[in-house]
């Protein structure tokens, strides 16, 4: 994970996502899915996250989803919020689930908070998480898979490669995956 600012909520989103969604909302009180009105604003969300997952701080090729911070399981009343929206690779979006915010907010997560190892490319958090941040901190990494996980080290194995076999500039490496584009940088003499 890295910092990411507040995406500011575009024009026109009240109108065609918050205000229809409420009244579905009404209409709808037992839904198990909201109707996903906000899918316009996707793109709009993506590039105020430079592109990148808000949790695995990578490009995602297949294009993303928006992750509701807080699930329409949990909080119904917030899924048509701009605030409560993150944008999230569908394989980080789906592990996080309805664990809301015991899980890190993306908007949270300070400068070198969490690092790449090499090779391994494992995620962990560094000394630079304060300690009220430490326990989720690291329950996010459980529970989104982000150390470890089978998924996401092939995910950042594909971008390090690219970087490896020279089809991708340390600069490039920077846009698609920053946190391996550091680990990079940080091995270097």
């Amino acid at each position: 994970m890295i910092p990411v600012a507040k995406v500011k909520k575009p024009r026109g989103f009240d109108a065609a996502v918050k205000t229809p969604g409420k009244k579905w909302l009404k209409a709808n009180p037992d839904a198990k899915r909201p109707k996903a009105l906000w899918n316009r604003y996707t793109s709009e969300l993506a590039e105020g996250f430079s592109n990148l997952c808000g949790y695995a701080a990578m490009l995602d090729p297949t294009g993303g989803t928006v992750d509701h911070y807080r699930s329409f399981k949990n909080f119904p009343e917030l899924a048509y919020e701009w605030d409560n929206y993150r944008f999230a690779s569908g394989t980080m979006n789906s592990s996080k689930r309805n664990a809301d915010d015991a899980v890190l907010d993306p908007y949270e997560v300070g400068e070198g908070w969490f690092e790449i190892l090499l090779p391994s490319l494992q995620m962990r958090v560094t000394e630079a998480v304060p300690a009220q941040y430490r326990t989720k901190a690291e329950f996010t990494l459980k529970q989104l898979k982000l150390r470890d996980g089978e998924r996401i080290l092939r995910w950042r194995q594909s971008w390090y490669n690219m970087y490896c076999d020279g089809k991708l500039t340390l600069e490039g490496l920077r846009e698609v995956a920053p946190l391996i584009a550091t680990a990079v940088e940080n091995r270097s003499p």
